[in-house]
Parts: C-alpha cells; structure tokens; sequence
C-alpha cells in the first residue's frame, strides 16, 4: 500500500486548500451558521460548479469516477475551513447510499441529480436509541408489499432541512434491511431544525408517519452487505474532515505561541507549551496515517478494510478532541471566547467524535473482530 499521495492528488489538494481558503474563509463560515439560506447557497454553488459535488460518483451518472483516496484529500481541506455546505450528508451519506445500494436503473434515475448539485440528498439513520449498530438503524417498514408504509422519528439528521430527499434504512416485517428513497415533501413527513452544538452543520428530527414508499424507490431489496459498507465509508469521510480540522487547530495554537507573550518572552519558549505543540502533532500524525491506510484499504476492496476504519474512527475522534483541547489551553481563557474561531473547532470535534460510534465503540469492535478473525492482525491493512 502505498501512502504517498500522487501527483494528481497532490494537486487536488492544492486547488482546494486555495479555493477554499478563498471561497470559505471563517468570515463566511460564521454568516451561514447565522444564516442558513444565502451564504450556505452561494458556497454550495462554488463547490458544485468546480465538479466536487459529483467527485466519487461514476463517470456514467454525471461524476468525477475518483477513488475514496480523493475524496479524502477533499475532505481534509473542507475539514480545514469547517465547510458549512452539505457536501457530507449529500454527496457522501445520500450519493455514495445511492451507489451503494441502487441498482443500474436507480443510480441512472437519482446520481445524476446529486452528481451536478441540483438535488441534495441526506441520510436519516440515528433512532431514539441512539444506537450505531447496523440493526438498530432500519425503521420499521409495514406491510410487505406495495407501497411499503413508514412511521417513526429518525434524529439529528444532517442538513435535512435543505434535502430534497432522504435516504433512510427500512426494515420490512420480513427480508433483509433495504433502502428507501423517500423526497421531503412527501405526505406524512416532517423535518423539525433541532438545537446542536456544531452550528456549522445543521441538524433536524425527521417524522415519518404512514409515509408510503413505492417499491420503485426501494434500493438493495435482498441485499444486507450495503449498509456496514455505507457506514464504512461515512466514518472514513468524518475522519478526514478531522484530520484536516485539527491540522488547522495546531497551526493557529503554533501561530499563537509564538506571538503571545507572557512575562516579556513567547508563551511558545515555555517547555510545557512546546511539549503541548509537540504531542498535538503526535495525535495528529497518527490519526492522519490511520485515515489514509483506511481510505486505501476500502479502494483496494482489502479484506481488513473494516478493521481499518474502526482504527482511524477510534484513533481520529480521541485526536481531534485532544487537539482542540490543548489549543484552547494553550489559548488560556480567551480560547473558548465566541470571537475565537477555536471553539468552533471543538465543536465540530465532539460532534464528529459521537457521530456514527466514538472510539469506546470502535475498539469494542476491534476487540470482537480480533476475536472473531485472529487473521487480522496479519493483514497489516496492506
């Protein structure tokens, strides 16, 4: 495996560190977090009109044909400016859902629209119970048949407030879990905008009552292997966007040492603070090299793909919290202040930490399939 990024990769990093550092400066980030119409619009027109929108879908429905590896290294730059646009829950939750799930006909009838930007999509997944297990995560679905009827609420679902459509795993009254595709202004479904600490990335309770879904709109019927997938691919995606977030945080903690000045010298001369700066970048390094093994193994369709991604979601959600917490730290008091971007970063942290299992869960995972597959330590995520 090969860990270097190309030259092509390379050079989409480049175009999107300085399209974004100019598109999406923390200016702009604060007017869409204030309000969530114009200015969220007008980067989302910026994101769709350079292609990324459509960056790892397939050439054949309107998209780019990239690997999870770009998409990773476009992740980490939107991670970066905490990218308040949808490009998470529509393009990886809703498009990557699609590509998954749908059969030729259905990804021919719906990727084209998230490709381009047009339609936005998101994934409605968390229940009551707030439970990542993949059984825990399918509504209920009655009666077999044609329409298939929904009822029940599905939490904290990203950006579902500006979705035309939502992607929510169902579970008939026989068969394996399916996907429905369902529009937002479908009879019986309401979005509420909920309260969350991450005002970057709204969030809205969903309620589905008697909601009916034609068998049309029903992806994967059969199929059970496509939701562990999806979730894969999701916690890799929040793992590159906290990598990149904390990359940040450490430049504007190393910025501050140098400058701030406390008893007529640098706080950045002060050997705690260095060793703050320095296990900052540890955290850092590693959780960047868990995220790019992962985002290789899924490409290369790796038999320890899985065990990958549970290391960098484990080893991504302890770093990013541990980062944003020694920045503000080394900040002092002021660190927390609203007029300190770094709070924000903090909260963008402990979102993504709980969002689709914090590292407790992860390691418990990776406690079973050690267990369950004594292999996996011999696969080396090579």
């Amino acid at each position: 495996m090969d860990l270097c990024w190309s030259d092509e990769q390379e050079l989409l990093r480049r175009t999107a560190r300085e399209t974004l550092e100019r598109e999406c400066p923390m200016s702009r980030v604060r007017a869409a977090m204030d309000d969530a119409g114009e200015a969220r619009e007008e980067i989302w027109k910026t994101l769709a009109g350079l292609g990324w929108t459509g960056l790892a879908l397939p050439t054949a429905h309107g998209g780019a044909g990239l690997g999870l590896a770009e998409l990773t290294v476009l992740l980490e730059e939107m991670g970066r400016v905490l990218l308040p646009a949808p490009f998470f829950s529509s393009c990886v939750l809703g498009g990557l859902a699609v590509l998954l799930a749908g059969d030729e006909a259905q990804r021919a009838r719906w990727l084209p629209g998230i490709a381009s930007g047009e339609r936005r999509a998101s994934l409605a997944l968390l229940g009551e119970e707030g439970s990542w297990d993949p059984p825990a995560l399918a509504l209920p679905a009655h009666p077999d048949g044609d329409p298939l009827r929904l009822s029940g609420r599905r939490l904290f679902v990203p950006d579902a407030a500006n979705a035309q459509q939502l992607l929510v795993p169902v579970q008939p009254a026989s068969g394996e879990p399916c996907l429905a595709l369902v529009e937002t202004d479908a009879p019986g479904l309401s979005v509420r905008p909920m309260a969350f600490l991450d005002a970057t990335r709204p969030v809205a309770e969903v309620h589905f009552e008697e909601v009916a879904v034609s068998t049309e709109r029903v992806l994967a019927s059969g199929r059970a292997a496509w939701l562990p997938a999806l979730l894969d691919r999701a916690r890799l995606a929040l793992c590159a966007e906290m990598v990149g977030g904390a990359e940040r945080v450490l430049e504007l903690s190393v910025a501050f040492a140098r400058t701030r000045e406390q008893f007529g010298r640098p706080i950045g001369s002060f050997q705690a603070i260095q060793h703050k700066c320095a296990d900052m970048l540890v955290q850092l390094e590693g959780a960047r090299s868990a995220t790019w093994a992962a985002a290789c193994a899924l490409d290369a369709e790796a038999p320890d793909a899985h065990l990958a991604v549970c290391v960098a979601k484990a080893w991504c959600s302890d770093a990013y919290r541990t980062i944003t917490g020694e920045g503000i730290q080394i900040h002092g008091g002021q660190g927390f202040t609203w007029e300190q971007d770094l709070q924000l970063y903090f909260k963008r942290a402990r979102a993504s930490e709980v969002a689709f299992g914090d590292a407790p869960f992860h390691r418990e995972e990776i406690a079973r399939l050690l267990v369950d597959d004594p292999a996996a330590l011999e696969h080396g995520f090579s």
